[in-house]
């Protein structure tokens, strides 16, 4: 079950938002579970007893874990190594049995929708009981709650214990909330259906394009609506995620900042997907050190912090080489060029950062390393096509007020000119919500096309 779609959309949120404020207080976040377990079983009935055994041995542990390794170190083990074996045994037995010539019989398990989410959320937990950050729960029912919640179970953003911790007590319901959540919610809908789902088939039709087939012209064209598509879809659903905790009473960090306008890749990556970056840094780059033992030891730690981080999007080397390429553009922005960047004029800076994350999606598109050299032939005009082509001419044609409209939506260039017409009233916001509602749903019933990019991960 996915956020834009018509079951959740038309029947489980109505009954589920409907049950929860029905309900007294102490029975709020039973509900919760319920819905949450209904709402992953919808789509993996077969892992939820491995959501609900995370829940168990995470819960235990951490009882036990404050300035104690033991329990700490069982706990960590077992969530890795439960990502380990459901999300890359299958590629580290093929890339073996192709290195060696063995056979290997895989082990043929499908990836659980959202564990790299919630085994991160377990993880964050356990460690911050062991430092004393939070103390450990005494109900069960409270971290389940937390660790279970549907808005955030499958696809983040990834939120920390102590973020919501008070909430989980005693959560911030009122009408100031839920209308503020209603909003959120409705806009990230229509991120996701109007603009990414429209944008994605321009990237669906030119990436089954074969690449001797790509002129450069039509390759850039893919690139562009691949790079605002993933922004689009993704942050359309923290939207969605964010506002229907806020409907719960729940107060989740925010997740993207309009990434596209940043004007350095050091900037993008603190402004893209944040919760992710908070969590690497945590517990894995200041654990390692940080940048206090010296300008060698931070560079290394950069790269282990983005070799996980490119392994942690999946199970296939183009991930890995993914992150290899944003910590060595991170190592010469380190270096000598973040501050070259500062004293460049802002549209020079900006330019140069759309380029280097449009090749870093590039690289991050194809799962098949063959693909990525391909696709990168044919973006430098080695491609079959030439420079340019008539396919090219028709994607323009065809898809142009669309990507502009979807490249000047993912700056703070709409926020502004809306606030500065409407002066903040409520009728216009209102009428525009529904319009988007309504078009959304239209979307929805006359069209099957609805991807989420996240899902895999």
């Amino acid at each position: 079950m996915v956020f834009s779609g018509l079951p959740f959309l038309f029947i489980f949120l109505p009954l589920t938002l409907a049950a929860y404020f029905l309900v007294p207080l102490k029975f709020k976040k039973v509900v919760l579970i319920i819905a949450s377990i209904i709402f992953y079983a919808w789509g993996e009935p077969v892992y939820v007893l491995l959501m609900l055994l995370s829940i168990a041995v995470n819960f235990g542990m951490a009882l036990f874990a404050y300035q104690k390794k033991l329990p700490l170190v069982i706990a960590i083990v077992y969530d890795l190594a439960m990502l380990v074996v459901f999300k890359y045994a299958g590629l580290f037995i093929s890339t073996i049995s192709g290195l060696t010539g063995m056979y290997i019989p895989e082990l043929q398990l499908s990836l659980p929708i959202g564990i790299s989410f919630y085994t991160f959320q377990a993880m964050s937990y356990v460690i911050d009981v062991y430092r004393g950050d939070v103390k450990a729960a005494k109900n069960p029912i409270d971290f389940g709650a937390y660790l279970a919640m549907f808005p955030q179970l499958i696809a983040g953003p990834i939120v920390r214990y102590k973020t919501i911790e008070e909430e989980l007590k005693n959560p911030a319901i009122s009408f100031e909330n839920f209308s503020t959540g209603i909003s959120r919610f409705v806009v990230g809908l229509g991120k996701k259906v109007l603009i990414a789902n429209s944008i994605g088939r321009v990237w669906t039709q030119i990436s089954q394009v074969g690449r001797d087939d790509l002129s450069m012209a039509t390759a850039w064209i893919g690139i562009a609506a691949f790079t605002l598509q993933i922004y689009f879809d993704f942050s359309g659903y923290s939207d969605m995620a964010i506002g229907m905790g806020r409907m719960l009473g729940f107060s989740f960090l925010e997740n993207f900042d309009h990434p596209y306008e940043s004007k350095s890749i050091t900037e993008f990556w603190r402004r893209w997907h944040m919760s992710l970056g908070t969590w690497f840094r945590e517990y894995v780059y200041y654990p390692l050190g940080g940048s206090k033992r010296g300008r060698g030891r931070q560079l290394f730690n950069i790269f282990i912090v983005w070799m996980l981080t490119g392994f942690w999007h999946g199970a296939s080397w183009n991930f890995l080489l993914w992150g290899i390429y944003y910590a060595v553009l991170l190592f010469l922005e380190k270096l000598w060029l973040l501050d070259k960047l500062k004293k460049a004029p802002k549209p020079v800076s900006a330019l140069y950062t759309l380029f280097f994350v449009a090749l870093g999606w590039a690289i991050f598109s194809w799962q098949d390393i063959r693909d990525v050299s391909g696709f990168f032939a044919s973006m430098a005009g080695f491609g079959g096509r030439g420079v340019v082509d008539s396919s090219a001419f028709y994607f323009i044609r065809s898809y142009v007020i669309l990507l502009v409209t979807a490249a000047v939506g993912a700056t703070t260039v709409p926020r502004r000119i809306w606030e500065r017409i409407t002066q903040n009233a409520a009728l216009p916001t209102v009428v525009f919500e529904a319009a988007v509602c309504v078009l959304s749903a239209a979307y929805l019933v006359s069209d099957t096309y609805n991807p989420f990019l996240y899902f895999r991960f």
